[in-house]
């Protein structure tokens, strides 16, 4: 008689990533006089996720990708070592997002936007979400409009795995000549009852609220299990719901609502702290800085570290990416499998 058949491999968790693939021309980030063109938009974020999450989660990108830049966002993708083998891009028939870049220091640039891919409708998202079989879903807002209030609503009604979302973009309109410039979000309180994580930077939050505490307060009241507000150069600082510290302590999800926490449950005391950034010898490029914080983040919270721990890994993250050029081969040098340029 022939052996036992050998056991099946064990399913791999699954992390979807909702955002944009962007083609960034940046002026002024080095002393050369001719920009650089590369890849920007959620590659930073799949690049902090490839290089943090555990072995065994794979991504699973729900991207839309313009015709002319879909062959090379396939490139690109398969050089991430975590990308799940079913993993496809939509290739939608229009032009890609592009984005020029020009700095005016290290932490303040303009962009000027050109590209209209749409965003997601819930009879598109839907379908793909139910093929995925996520465990976690990361969404950055990188256009601004990859998901719509009502959708974004539709999704937290049928998943009840964590989400993290970046605002990022959200907070930007883009003018007619493609100047993206601040503007206030509506319904503040309803998009935050979507998540359980909620990222944003320093002048993002002044656009959405009038102080750093009423929007943690409008936050955590909403559902919001940890906001997380990065600083640039000062690091990041938190603001975690009572009792919670890992990702075991996130309260189950019944649609929009969430049930009571586990811990010290909803009376504690919130918590919040500030997690210096880490040293960065010399010049670099802070691009996509964000995006690799909140990855790295999100890694380590699904994989089950501490808030305190994640945070400061991604903290060592986000400053190896300012001593990289770019997103290509950004993973491994997240790594540390390759020399600083």
């Amino acid at each position: 008689m022939g052996g036992a058949a050998p056991d099946a491999a064990p399913r791999k968790k699954r992390v979807g990533v909702i955002g944009t693939f962007v083609w960034d021309v940046i002026h002024g980030r080095d002393a050369r006089s001719v920009p650089v063109e590369e890849w920007g938009g959620i590659t930073y974020t799949l690049s902090g996720l490839d290089a943090a999450l555990p072995d065994d989660w794979e991504i699973v990108p729900i991207l839309k990708v313009g015709c002319d830049l879909a062959a090379r966002a396939r490139d690109y993708i398969r050089t991430l070592r975590h990308i799940a083998p079913d993993a496809a891009l939509i290739e939608v028939p229009y032009l890609g997002h592009r984005v020029e870049l020009r700095y005016i220091d290290d932490e303040r640039r303009s962009e000027h936007l050109t590209g209209s891919i749409p965003g997601w409708g819930w009879l598109g998202l839907k379908p793909l979400l139910d093929e995925a079989h996520l465990d976690a879903l990361y969404i950055n807002f990188l256009s601004g409009w990859e998901l719509d209030l009502e959708t974004a609503q539709l999704l937290r009604q049928h998943f009840a795995g964590p989400i993290h979302c970046d605002l990022h973009m959200m907070v930007m309109a883009v003018q007619p000549d493609g100047l993206r410039t601040l503007r206030p979000i509506p319904n503040v309180a309803e998009w935050c009852a979507c998540f359980d994580f909620l990222q944003m930077n320093e002048e993002e939050m002044a656009t959405i609220a009038p102080d750093s505490m009423s929007l943690a307060a409008t936050a955590l009241a909403a559902g919001v299990s940890c906001l997380l507000v990065t600083l640039g150069k000062r690091g990041a600082i938190y603001v975690a719901a009572p009792g919670f510290e890992t990702i075991c302590d996130l309260p189950p999800r019944r649609g929009l609502s969430t049930g009571p926490r586990g811990g010290t449950g909803a009376l504690g005391a919130v918590r919040t702290a500030l997690v210096p950034a880490q040293i960065v010898n010399g010049p670099g490029d802070p691009t996509g800085c964000g995006d690799v914080y909140g990855a790295t983040y999100f890694s380590r919270m699904v994989a089950g570290d501490k808030l305190g721990d994640a945070m400061i890994a991604a903290a060592r993250a986000a400053a190896r990416n300012v001593e990289h050029r770019g997103a290509s081969g950004l993973a491994a040098h997240l790594r540390g499998e390759l020399s600083l340029s």
